[in-house]
């Protein structure tokens, strides 16, 4: 059966940074070809991908996930029906117990909403929908029909559940396949840690001419930098099922990859300000399966330049497997600043960001049609 996939291939230069950082506080790394490289995980990354959305797509498209349900409904019954704010925070626990999912009062937090044992994502329009009918069955003097609050549990998916999938413990048929997959980011060179050793000066003893002249605090901070191979891949068939809209669908590949190549965690960003941009985006559309072409790193990037030489590794691997595997994609598409992207546009067509997406957004669509 003929698929449809969207492989997303970066490469991106960050300075001295702490992108992403470990429980000692360490930058993440991981040993790969034999060296150690630097590592950002695909947590971090999809959240600043969904984090990226709220400025491509309307709120109404997105979900939320907390644990926090019972004030979420609660609200959003109060919102809808004034009269019922007082039974509000019972309503939407009476009907999360019609959906399946359980809630408990949340230790050490005295008159506090009760809480779900762990989070849950559901969409804005899921969470409208629950509160209406909670809403409904309790002006008609009702209980919460289980059947139709499992249904619009179950219905109606945002962008992002779509996208990054759901799982419902307590209630397993609710669970959502993810469409998007994305991998921990890896550098193409060796990297070593190093330390930044900071001091802080108190103003106001400075500026006592009887204090001594020592720091006010004194720390360090871990950082290396790097040039990170990033790569996410996106299942438009299964997408498609979650949100069961071929336009919607649509939408969400061209705000997936948008959102992916442009956004950056933001772990320690204001010691740092290492926001930067790709240097090198390639988008690849296939029929078979996903390929991650991390391979043409597991040698490390030893050159100075490093920019030109992963773009150059990434062009000539890309275009091995193609050849070995008989995997020539339907289409591709590579953005970029400079002629250092030559290699890439050798194999794809160059364009910008925008060029790029709107073929990418055509060519899903006239392959969902």
């Amino acid at each position: 059966m003929t698929r449809t996939i969207i492989d997303v291939h970066v490469l991106q230069t960050v300075p001295p940074s702490n992108l992403n950082r470990d429980d000692t506080g360490s930058p993440k790394t991981a040993r790969y070809g034999g060296v150690v490289r630097a590592r950002v995980s695909s947590q971090a990354w999809k959240r600043a991908t969904r984090t990226a959305f709220d400025g491509l797509l309307d709120r109404t498209e997105l979900g939320v996930r907390s644990r926090r349900l019972v004030e979420l409904l609660g609200e959003e019954i109060t919102r809808q029906d004034p009269a019922l704010a007082e039974q509000a925070p019972q309503l939407a626990k009476d009907v999360l117990t019609a959906v399946g999912i359980k809630t408990t009062a949340p230790k050490n937090k005295k008159d506090a909403p009760e809480e779900s044992g762990y989070l849950v994502f559901l969409s804005h329009r899921q969470i409208t929908g629950l509160a209406e009918l909670a809403a409904r069955a309790s002006r008609a003097g009702e209980p919460i029909a289980k059947t139709e609050a499992r249904k619009r549990a179950d219905t109606e998916h945002s962008v992002d559940v779509a996208l990054f999938g759901r799982m419902v413990a307590e209630a397993t048929d609710l669970n959502v396949d993810a469409a998007a997959q994305v991998a921990h980011a890896i550098s193409v060179h060796a990297v070593q840690n190093e330390y930044d050793y900071f001091t802080a000066v108190d103003d106001h003893k400075n500026a006592d001419d009887e204090e001594d002249a020592g720091a006010g605090m004194i720390g360090t901070v871990e950082f290396n930098s790097s040039t990170l191979y990033r790569y996410a891949t996106v299942d438009v068939d299964r997408l498609r099922d979650n949100l069961g809209d071929a336009k919607a669908t649509r939408r969400a590949v061209e705000a997936f990859v948008r959102a992916f190549v442009l956004s950056m965690p933001t772990g320690k960003q204001n010691t740092f300000a290492n926001r930067t941009l790709p240097d090198a985006v390639l988008v690849v559309l296939r029929e078979t399966q996903p390929v991650n072409l991390v391979g043409a790193f597991e040698d490390a990037v030893t050159e100075s330049a490093r920019i030109p030489a992963a773009i150059d590794r990434l062009a000539r691997h890309a275009t091995e497997v193609a050849q070995a595997y008989a995997a020539t994609p339907v289409a591709a598409w590579t953005f970029g600043p400079g002629e250092r992207l030559a290699p890439l546009a050798e194999i794809a067509t160059r364009g910008d960001v925008d060029t790029t997406i709107s073929a990418l957004g055509e060519a899903v669509a006239a392959r969902l049609a």
